[in-house]
C-alpha cells in the first residue's frame, strides 16, 4: 500500500522534487535490490500503470538499510544514511518515520530514534514526525504505555496514528456533507433520527493472519478503530474550525459520551459470532477453526455487533447499532441514518401506511463510494400509489476521475503536517476504554457455541435478536 501510494503522489507531482525513501528491515538488500522489489510491488498494486520516466526519478531517491529494530548499531547506520540523504537530496533535514511494524516493536524503535530526534519533535535541521500503524495497543493499558513511550521522543502534534478508513473519500465527505449543507444538519439529531446503523462487512476469512487474529478478534480488529472513528464523525458536534485540533477535540467528546457496556449489559447490548464452513461465490470454504494457525477449539469472535448510546443532548436515546464480521456475503461498509416515520395520517385510507418504509440516508464507504437518500413518491396515474425512490450520488459518475487511495491522502497530509485525519492519543485511549469493558463483560458471560454462523451468512442469530428486540432490523446490503 505504501510505496504504490507514494509513487502515485509522485505521478501527480504532489511530492517535493528531492523526496527520498529510506527502507529499514531485517532482509539483507542492497539499494538496487530494494528498488527492484519496490518496482515489482508498484507494478502489481498501483492503481495506475508505471510511467518509466517518473519511476526513474522516484527510484533515484530510494535507499535501504538492513538491521534489527532493537540493534543500536543498525539504528546508528540508519542515522548515518539519513544524514547523507539529507545532504545529497537537500531535504532540509525533514523526516517522517513510518513504523509499519507490530506494536511490540514500537518501544525499541522509538528508544533507538531518540538520539536522532529532539524532544520537541524537531531535528537540528528541519522537523521530524512519526506515523504508526494500527493496532495501537492491545487494550487501554498497553495503549497508554505506547503513548508514554512515543511522547518521550515525539510530542503529540508530531505523532500520526494512521487508520486508512479515515482516508477514504466518503469518510472525509461525512464532515462536508453535514456541515456544508444547510438542509441536513438541522435534522441530524434525536428529534428526527430513529437510529443509526454502521456496518463493516468482509467477505474474506482470516487468510494467512490466523496467529494474529487469534489474539485479536473482530472487536479489537475493527470496532475499536474503524467503527469508532466512523461513529465519532457521525455523532460529533460542529467543530469551530476545519483543522486537526478542533475536529479531533469534538471526536474525543463523542468517545467520552459513549455509554459503556458493563457487566450484565453485555447480554442484551452485544452479540458475537464465529464463522463455520460454508459457501462463498459458489466455492466451499473452511470454518474459522479450520484455518491455518487457529486453535481447533478457538473461542475468538469473527463477528461482533453492539448497541451503543451516545449520551449527549443531540443523541439522547438514539441507538447506534454497529456490526462487523468476516465471511459475510459481500464486502461492504456503510453508515445508514434512519429517520423517524412520518405520521402518514393523510394517506391511511388510500394505502397501507404500515408498509411505507422510513426515510434512510446511507453513506457507502466501500465499494461504489457514494450517498443515497431514500424517500417516497407518487406513482404516475390513478389511483394514488406510493413507492420509494432513491436519490443517488456516486463519486465515479459525478466527478469522472479516479479517487486517490486512502494511503495517498493520508501520507500527503502527514507530509503537509495536517493531522486532521489521524487519531489522537486521548481519542485512542477513550475508544479502548469502551472496548475493554465489553471484553471484560464477555469474560463473565459464557460465549455462544462456536461456530454459530455459516460462511456466507449475515452473522449469527444473536445479532438479529439484538436489533429486532427493539422493533428494528438490519439493513440489507
Amino acid at each position: 500500500m505504501l510505496l504504490p501510494a507514494l509513487y502515485n503522489l509522485a505521478l501527480d507531482r504532489r511530492l517535493p522534487p528531492r523526496f527520498a525513501v529510506v527502507g529499514f528491515g531485517r532482509t539483507e538488500w542492497t539499494d538496487d535490490e530494494f528498488r527492484r522489489q519496490a518496482l515489482a510491488g508498484v507494478q502489481e498494486f498501483s492503481r495506475r500503470p508505471v510511467d518509466p520516466h517518473v519511476w526513474e526519478g522516484f527510484a533515484a531517491g530510494m535507499f535501504y538499510v538492513a538491521g534489527a529494530y532493537d540493534d543500536p548499531a543498525a539504528l546508528q547506520r540508519l542515522a548515518g544514511v539519513l544524514e547523507r540523504v539529507h545532504r545529497g537530496r537537500a531535504t532540509g533535514g525533514n523526516s517522517i518515520y513510518y513504523l509499519a511494524v507490530p506494536p511490540p516493536n514500537f518501544p525499541p524503535i522509538i528508544d533507538g530514534l531518540g538520539p536522532q530526534v529532539n524532544r520537541d519533535g524537531a531535528s537540528p535541521r528541519g522537523w521530524s514526525r512519526v506515523i504508526v500503524e494500527k493496532p495501537f495497543g492491545e487494550d487501554l493499558r498497553t495503549a497508554r504505555e505506547l503513548n508514554r513511550n512515543i511522547h518521550t521522543v515525539f510530542p503529540e502534534e508530531h505523532v500520526y496514528r494512521i487508520d486508512h478508513y479515515l482516508g477514504k473519500e466518503t469518510v472525509q465527505n461525512i464532515l462536508v456533507f453535514r456541515f456544508a449543507n444547510g438542509i441536513f444538519e438541522p435534522i441530524w439529531n434525536r428529534r428526527y433520527v430513529d437510529h443509526v446503523q454502521i456496518t463493516v462487512a468482509e467477505s474474506l476469512g482470516v487468510e494467512r493472519r490466523g496467529s494474529y487474529y487469534e489474539g485479536t478478534g473482530a472487536l479489537k480488529d475493527m470496532v475499536q478503530n474503524h467503527i469508532m472513528q466512523l461513529l465519532s464523525l457521525v455523532a460529533m458536534e460542529p467543530p469551530i474550525a476545519f483543522n486537526g485540533l478542533a475536529v479531533r477535540d469534538e471526536k474525543v467528546k463523542v468517545m467520552h459520551a459513549v455509554r459503556h457496556i458493563q457487566g450484565d449489559a453485555v447480554r442484551f447490548s452485544t452479540a458475537r459470532g464465529q464463522y463455520g464452513p460454508g459457501w462463498m461465490s459458489g466455492a466451499e470454504v473452511p470454518g474459522y477453526q479450520q484455518e491455518p494457525e487457529v486453535a481447533p477449539d478457538s473461542r475468538t469472535e469473527t463477528f461482533a455487533a453492539l448497541k451503543l448510546h451516545v449520551d449527549s443532548w443531540r443523541w439522547a436515546d438514539v441507538p447506534f447499532y454497529v456490526r462487523t464480521g468476516k465471511r459475510l456475503p459481500k464486502r461492504s461498509s456503510e453508515i445508514a441514518i434512519q429517520f423517524k416515520r412520518a405520521p402518514h395520517l393523510l394517506f391511511r385510507d388510500i394505502v397501507d401506511v404500515s408498509a411505507l418504509d422510513p426515510n434512510v440516508l446511507s453513506m457507502r464507504i466501500q465499494p461504489n463510494e457514494g450517498i443515497t437518500l431514500k424517500f417516497h413518491t407518487k406513482v404516475p396515474g390513478s389511483p394514488v400509489r406510493i413507492r420509494p425512490a432513491n436519490m443517488d450520488f456516486l463519486y465515479g459518475a459525478s466527478f469522472a476521475v479516479q479517487s486517490p487511495s486512502a494511503y495517498e491522502t493520508l501520507l500527503l497530509d502527514a507530509l503537509r503536517g495536517d493531522n486532521t485525519l489521524f487519531a489522537r492519543g486521548d481519542e485512542v485511549e477513550a475508544a479502548w476504554s469502551i472496548v475493554d469493558d465489553v471484553i471484560d463483560g464477555w469474560r463473565d458471560v459464557p460465549a455462544p457455541e462456536f461456530p454459530n454462523y455459516e460462511a456466507g451468512a449475515w452473522g449469527p442469530r444473536e445479532a438479529d435478536e439484538l436489533i429486532e428486540s427493539d422493533g428494528r432490523r438490519w439493513r440489507r446490503l
